[in-house]
């Protein structure tokens, strides 16, 4: 079965910004409207002051996966098990650290509620 695509960015301006997690490139509009295909713990549709806080304009190269886990590109920069759609090769900034506290959290509820 195949995961549902990311959106594509409808623009290549300034207005990308880059998930500081999976590296996902989407414009702001397309982060407030949907949030991140990949972080949905993040919460961006709901929280839009969130975007900024774990997204970032400071990026480096796109790359398009079409089909993440037969890429060997995609396994190279750690994205064969994100959804189809536009990465950043690099982002320039750290994810904060209350959010890194969020994502361990959900990781760690997850595995609780998985492994009784």
């Amino acid at each position: 079965m195949r995961e549902a695509p990311a959106q594509i960015p409808t623009s290549f301006g300034h207005e990308l910004r880059a998930c500081l997690r999976c590296r996902l490139v989407k414009t702001y509009d397309q982060f407030r409207d949907s949030g991140c295909e990949n972080c949905p713990f993040f919460k961006m549709e709901e929280d839009h002051e969130r975007i900024v806080d774990v997204t970032t304009p400071n990026f480096n190269g796109i790359i398009s996966v079409m089909d993440p886990r037969r890429s060997w590109s995609a396994r190279w920069l750690r994205i064969g098990k994100f959804a189809p759609g536009c990465y950043t090769l690099a982002v320039s900034e750290a994810l904060p650290e209350e959010m890194q506290i969020k994502i361990f959290t959900s990781k760690r509820l997850n595995d609780i509620i998985s492994n009784p």
